[in-house]
């Protein structure tokens, strides 16, 4: 998802070297193929919206390779997600261990709902996660919202640039409440209920 649907078939370019983002692209003709406006902002990488590209200035910084269109890869899943409890503060750990795409969204969604009704608190670490797609980010939505209805919190942790930048763009980064890591977010969330 480096390319996000905007309003009036605008849509934003997300750059995954610096988070950077141009809300200018328009690609009313079609959204799939994006390539030929890419390129015209000055953009390097992939034809289509799902693979990688890189903005104009991260195209200038000296020693670092320029991206040439290429298929986006589906993240491997082997090894989907790990879930952990930590039974001290009531928290449920959700640690997906690759991209968060709609295979690896539909694989946790069980666990991820069921944490929302479970738990006082969800803790969804994404320092593995270098991609999301729309799929996965409606999951983290209607989990939050099922752990809101519950009394629950729901927080990210350690969200990597590019996710940051898709939270940003989607105005969803004031909705999800972020830590730099796991042990900041435990500590948080065990202070709100007096348990340190």
């Amino acid at each position: 998802m480096t390319v996000v649907p905007g309003a009036e078939g605008a849509a934003v370019l997300i750059c995954d070297t610096c988070g950077g983002h141009d809300s200018t692209v328009d690609v009313t003709r079609d959204r799939d193929l994006v390539w030929p406006v890419v390129t015209a902002l000055g953009w390097t990488g992939s034809a289509f919206a799902t693979g990688p590209h890189r903005c104009p200035r991260c195209n200038e910084v000296p020693g670092t390779a320029r991206w040439e269109p290429r298929e986006h890869h589906p993240a491997s899943h082997s090894a989907s997600y790990d879930l952990r409890t930590h039974d001290d503060v009531d928290a449920a750990a959700i640690t997906p261990l690759a991209d968060l795409d709609a295979v690896l969204a539909e694989r946790l969604r069980d666990d991820l709902m069921h944490a929302a009704t479970a738990h006082r608190h969800v803790l969804v670490d994404l320092h593995a996660v270098h991609f999301i797609d729309s799929a996965a980010l409606g999951l983290l939505v209607r989990a939050r919202q099922e752990a809101k209805q519950h009394g629950a919190t729901f927080d990210l942790v350690a969200p990597s640039r590019f996710v940051r930048a898709v939270l940003h763009t989607m105005r969803l980064d004031s909705v999800f409440r972020t830590f730099p890591d796991m042990q900041s977010a435990v500590d948080t969330v065990a202070a709100a209920d007096g348990r340190w």
